[in-house]
């Protein structure tokens, strides 16, 4: 048997050689290292396991792990494939944990999804489940546990954000059943076990024309960042949800055809959407240009210009102003333009196709983003005009002539 001492002083040599141990145990020394290999038959066959490097593995360790082998082989089981088995395993455990399963499921979804829902979708995962559950492996987590963590959400009264959690992570455990890591859903066993949200109301929004004057007023005054301010001034001239506002960029403003272009990836109905600009619009474009055109993003976080305006922004901001939450929202600029321009006769589908609505009658002609654009510049246009006029308190009724 070797010694400690034969083991360090063994030198290298012009060829490669081996120091036995016995029972099939011996130290490999070639020019570069000394490593530990067992030398075994399994089913008629001659086969080699490596034991590691010496000094990394000391003859103690290598003596330890060869009878371990021995062991595995008299119970007819070969060494080297429960070594292979072993450390497949090990890696399983390590990348079937839940996070790396939920982030993985939602890279294959983010292709079909708008940059706001993957948003939504992470932040309330990242904030909400993950501090907990993250580093569980999938297979472990029990339905108790899945509770726990919903009920932390429902005890801060968002319900309805609890009830979307629970459905995002039976997702992605039905993702890890359909990939074989994992064998049940434990939300499934949760129906009826958490809070229902009232139903949902419509978001609020300000429609009466001298209100809206008033309110025009308080965004022209308002004395927060320029960033904030322009995109409150803008919000009511181009009927885009308020997740596309705050990530517009300027490769998608055309000065030349005053058109900004926002790209499917970023559209709830995931087609490319184009929002005639009006001159209003433009002028706030061009105001703009001095404070961020050197970045992506036209109204970029106040923290970084690499990231959009934060999604509380607009909100925070009408707060601001002393709007309620039960008076206006930013999501209430859409409401405002839907209501009065269908009020005042103008075509449905023009309006419709303006706000990307997904159409939800599949017999009618499929959205093309050029639809009715010509009607839809020349009404924008008179929008913003009729705009103009409630701002400066005039008493206006209709809208000029339609085309």
């Amino acid at each position: 048997m070797l010694t400690d001492t034969a083991t360090k002083n063994a030198k290298p040599k012009e060829k490669q050689y081996k120091l036995s141990d016995g029972q099939g145990l011996y130290l490999l020394v070639n020019k570069t290292n000394k490593y530990w290999r067992y030398d075994y038959r399994f089913n008629g066959k001659r086969k080699t396991l490596a034991l590691g490097v010496y000094p990394d593995v000391s003859i103690k360790q290598a003596r330890l792990a060869h009878q371990r082998a021995r062991n595995q082989l008299s119970q007819g089981n070969d060494p080297a494939l429960q070594k292979k088995l072993e450390k497949l395993s090990r890696k399983i455990q390590a990348d079937d944990n839940f996070e790396s399963i939920a982030l993985e499921w939602m890279e294959k979804q983010k292709k079909d999804w708008s940059v706001s829902h993957y948003e939504n979708v992470s932040s309330r995962l990242r904030n909400n489940v993950f501090p907990w559950l993250g580093s569980r492996a999938i297979t472990a987590i029990t339905v108790p546990e899945l509770l726990l963590v919903l009920r932390k959400m429902e005890a801060r009264g968002v319900y309805y954000s609890t009830l979307k959690t629970k459905q995002y992570c039976g997702q992605i455990f039905r993702y890890a059943i359909a990939s074989g890591r994992a064998e049940r859903d434990p939300s499934a066993d949760l129906k009826g076990a958490l809070t229902q949200p009232d139903k949902p109301k419509h978001f609020a929004s300000i429609t009466d024309p001298e209100k809206i004057g008033g309110l025009l007023r308080s965004i022209d005054s308002y004395n927060g960042a320029v960033v904030t301010r322009s995109a409150l001034k803008l919000a009511p001239l181009v009927f885009a949800r308020p997740s596309e506002l705050r990530h517009a960029e300027w490769q998608e403003i055309n000065f030349d055809t005053a058109e900004w272009i926002i790209p499917a990836h970023k559209m709830k109905m995931r087609k490319d959407h184009i929002i005639p600009l009006s001159k209003q619009a433009l002028e706030i474009f061009e105001a703009m240009k001095p404070f961020t055109k050197n970045g992506a993003y036209v109204f970029p976080s106040v923290r970084s210009r690499t990231r959009p305006m934060s999604e509380n922004t607009i909100n925070a901001s009408l707060r601001n102003m002393g709007y309620s939450k039960e008076e206006m929202t930013g999501h209430g600029f859409r409401a405002m333009a839907s209501t009065l321009l269908n009020e005042q006769g103008f075509n449905p589908d023009w309006i419709e196709t303006q706000l990307a609505h997904t159409e939800e009658n599949k017999s009618r002609k499929p959205y093309n983003r050029a639809s009715y654009l010509e009607q839809r510049r020349a009404m924008m246009q008179q929008w913003a005009d009729y705009l103009d006029g409630l701002r400066a308190g005039a008493d206006i009724v209709m809208f000029g002539k339609q085309v």
